[in-house]
């Protein structure tokens, strides 16, 4: 995943001294024991489904008890929390694994005791959003672009630019993430459309280039009819007739497509930002052997299959494929699972925004002022 940094880019980004202790063959477990009975999961929605999760509870007599959040900040915040009232598994994307690892909220993974880890693309083992100097925080699951997703009652002619969720013409009738990270994808468009901002990646913002995006986002804000948290919160808007234009993940488009909601989506020509999202069990887990259990259950190539399937994203297990076709035929084309490698360099993933630029200066934005920034545009 080009540009994805590792350990000590975001500690001598930050000021921060403290350092990941290296995790030894000792330190992990070296078998699954019992389940504890119970599972605390905090996700995306739609990542622990009935589907999968009702046999993973007949099968390893752990209760699932899930929490689904909208934002990488909110996921970030519930796995800190320790004391009982945390959880023990997080689907953590690239914008948020990082912060777990360096904070210590998650703990070194033996992959030995997963044998799926074997069949992961070959981008996915070891990837620098979830392995540090070589110790595994988690295992990467299922990754995807960020889509435009559009009626298509009322917007009749495809739209190809990101530009139409900018667009005056579609005033009170747009919606997007409420998300920092959205950020991102304003700063994708202006590489576009300013080539003379010098925006390379858009994670790494000068003062100035943010300075720009913030502007650009502040011109939307109007246009907006409600910047939503969770999936199901853009669903309903588009099922409202409340949106008719935005951005989303392919789950929305899929979920809508279910309900008979006249709803497309596409990656416009200036490309996409996405997410790789990665198992990580919680440092304070009080159901480890349940942890484990669950994300064997959910690397299976069924379970990678029905979440690719259900989502509308790519699995990380090379042998998910024929599972996706027997489900739907032809699904593993069109979810890119049998030319991953290709697609997946074409997607700009998200990650957690430091001060080291990829030029080796020192000029960019960390997250806390992209923060700071979001909350400026929706003042």
């Amino acid at each position: 995943m080009t540009g994805m940094r590792g350990f000590s880019a975001l500690f001598l980004a930050t000021g921060c001294t403290v350092m990941v202790a290296q995790a030894h063959a000792a330190d992990l477990p070296a078998s699954i024991g019992k389940g504890e009975g119970n599972l605390n999961v905090v996700a995306w929605e739609g990542y622990a489904d009935d589907a999968w999760v009702k046999p993973f509870e007949q099968q390893s007599g752990c209760k699932v008890h899930r929490k689904y959040v909208g934002s990488s900040d909110e996921m970030v915040a519930l796995t800190r929390m320790g004391g009982g009232k945390g959880f023990d598994v997080v689907s953590a994307s690239g914008d948020a694994a990082l912060r777990l690892i360096f904070g210590k909220n998650v703990q070194p993974v033996n992959v030995s005791l997963i044998p799926a880890y074997a069949d992961l693309m070959p981008e996915l083992k070891e990837p620098l959003f979830n392995t540090v100097k070589g110790v595994h925080y988690g295992i990467s699951y299922e990754w995807g672009p960020n889509v435009l997703m559009w009626n298509t009652k009322t917007i009749a002619t495809a739209p190809t630019s990101w530009s139409v969720i900018y667009d005056k013409a579609h005033a009170g009738l747009i919606t997007v993430p409420d998300n920092p990270i959205q950020i991102a994808d304003a700063a994708l468009y202006l590489s576009h459309t300013k080539p003379e901002l010098g925006i390379t990646d858009p994670y790494e913002l000068t003062q100035a280039q943010m300075d720009a995006v913030v502007a650009l986002l502040k011109d939307q804000r109007p246009l907006v009819k409600k910047y939503w948290a969770l999936a199901s919160d853009e669903v309903d808007l588009f099922k409202s007739g409340d949106a008719q234009v935005g951005a989303a993940w392919p789950y929305q488009a899929n979920t809508l497509r279910a309900a008979n909601v006249p709803v497309q989506d596409t990656i416009p020509t200036e490309g996409a930002t996405g997410w790789a999202d990665t198992w990580m069990i919680s440092a304070h887990a009080e159901h480890p052997n349940c942890a484990y259990l669950w994300i064997n259950h959910v690397m299976t190539p069924k379970v990678q299959a029905q979440q690719a399937l259900s989502f509308g994203e790519t699995p990380a297990s090379t042998k998910a494929c024929a599972e996706m076709d027997a489900a739907q035929p032809g699904a593993c084309k069109q979810y890119h699972a049998d030319a991953s490698a290709a697609y997946f360099s074409t997607i700009k993933f998200w990650k957690t925004p430091v001060k080291q630029c990829g030029n080796g200066q020192s000029n960019c934005l960390d997250y806390a002022a992209w923060q700071r920034a979001w909350q400026q545009v929706k003042q």
